[in-house]
């Protein structure tokens, strides 16, 4: 085997290896799009075996920039629950709980009515 034979072998890997995540990627936007129904979606998984590279290609072409603001949202939902469950798991205490603190230390005297409104409102938030 040739130098040329392994780095054509390179190239060949990693275009195979691209086109296997271009089409995971079109199948996941795919099945994430709610707008779509499921025969339109069928009839592309369908294009997408028997016409691979140019059902790919006009996918991309129409549904490209619908494709990343999914990915974007689905990001940022992603993230908005890891926050909330970092957030939940740092406080150690639920919302309610401190709320049942807060509300402790206002019967016993030891805060006012406006720091008991400003400490609910912190475990609400």
């Amino acid at each position: 085997m040739s130098f040329w034979d392994i780095i054509w072998y390179i190239i060949v890997c990693f275009a195979f290896i691209a086109y296997l995540m271009l089409l995971f990627s079109i199948i996941g936007d795919l099945f994430r799009t709610e707008g779509t129904s499921g025969w339109v979606k069928a009839l592309w998984i369908v294009f997408l075996i028997f016409v691979p590279f140019i059902t790919a290609l006009i996918y991309l072409i129409v549904n490209g920039d619908a494709m990343t603001k999914r990915s974007v949202r689905a990001a940022q939902h992603m993230k908005d629950q890891q926050d909330a469950y970092i957030k939940q798991v740092a406080s150690g205490k639920s919302p309610a709980e401190h709320i049942a603190d807060a509300k402790a230390l206002l019967d016993s005297g030891t805060i006012t009515e406006t720091e008991f409104q400003a400490l609910k409102a912190k475990a609400l938030a």
